[in-house]
């Protein structure tokens, strides 16, 4: 997600090596499948691709070499890994080329996937929320923009979930909500993963499908968020609500076609973008990563879910 938003990373050489030896610690707190998959491969967004964590490649991609992909795979001891995440990636972008203002930015990741695949992981979704290539980022922008305007409203609440005045009561006015857009484009979303799903499974038969989950972005009341997060405090339950909604489609989707769900916002919870210990990173990152994903502790705590779902 926000593909656009790229930032010019630094890491010193000694710091490198802490992050290591931290890596090898949680990914070593986990057990394994007794078993290590011949043939892993990694699908999905920038929550999966770690965009902004060092170190970067794969251009716009965003993808980290520290993304729980890389990590998972190292922790298992695959015996072959292909990391083809890739920040901004819908659930289309499974099956067909990902695009960027008429640049291909990544192949359809399906193509990865072979029949002797025997372990994938995919962590996508959050992007079909947005209207526009950047995704789910054109959801933060509108909630970022209408605090500006509305901070002790709920201005994202009211464009997604189409509040208005009624005039029609006996009693007077009243606000009322209509559709809610996201509520909606999840559902919506439910069928085409559930296609993806299933074609990953014609390609690779004998593959185990770990459908990821996205960690806790939001708590789940915005009194820890004022002054902190450029977002109206109000609107934050809203947020995280539909987050849940879009982890209970993955969990469902999963279970509807034999996959394994990761819930990855247990073991998140309370490092949040409003936490004084954050695992995801907020508007103004203090460490190296996307706007509102997952830091290098966030991606390591996102591997120790798998690896446990795994176990």
């Amino acid at each position: 997600m926000l593909r656009r938003a790229r930032r010019s990373l630094l890491l010193a050489s000694t710091a490198l090596g802490a992050a290591l030896a931290l890596t090898a610690t949680a990914t070593g707190a986990h057990a394994a499948p007794a078993t290590a998959p011949h043939r892993y491969v990694a699908l999905g967004d920038s929550y999966a691709a770690g965009a902004g964590v060092p170190a970067q490649s794969a251009g716009l991609c965003l993808r980290s070499d520290h993304n729980y992909g890389r990590l998972v795979a190292a922790a298992l001891g695959a015996a072959a890994h292909r990391d083809v995440t890739c920040a901004a990636a819908k659930v289309e972008s499974v099956t067909r080329a990902q695009y960027d203002a008429f640049v291909r930015v990544n192949d359809p990741q399906i193509d990865a996937v072979t029949a002797d695949t025997d372990l994938v992981t995919l962590g996508i979704g959050g992007n079909d929320l947005g209207d526009s290539d950047i995704g789910i980022g054109d959801v933060i922008a509108t909630c970022i923009a209408g605090a500006v305007v509305n901070p002790l409203g709920t201005p994202c609440t009211d464009v997604y979930r189409n509040g208005r005045w009624d005039w029609s009561g006996w009693s007077g006015w009243s606000w009322q909500y209509g559709r809610d857009d996201l509520a909606a484009r999840i559902d919506e979303t439910a069928p085409r993963l559930a296609d993806t799903v299933r074609r990953l499974r014609a390609k690779a038969p004998n593959a185990r499908i770990l459908l990821v989950g996205y960690p806790s972005v939001l708590p789940s009341d915005g009194a820890s968020c004022v002054l902190r997060q450029p977002i109206a405090p109000r609107d934050i339950p809203y947020l995280h609500d539909v987050l849940e909604r879009l982890n209970g489609m993955l969990r469902a989707t999963a279970a509807a076609t034999g996959g394994t769900y990761v819930d990855t916002a247990a073991p998140t919870r309370g490092h949040d973008v409003c936490s004084d210990d954050r695992w995801i990173e907020g508007a103004l990152p203090g460490s190296p990563a996307v706007p509102f994903h997952p830091n290098a502790a966030g991606q390591r705590a996102m591997a120790g879910a798998v690896l446990d779902a795994l176990g």
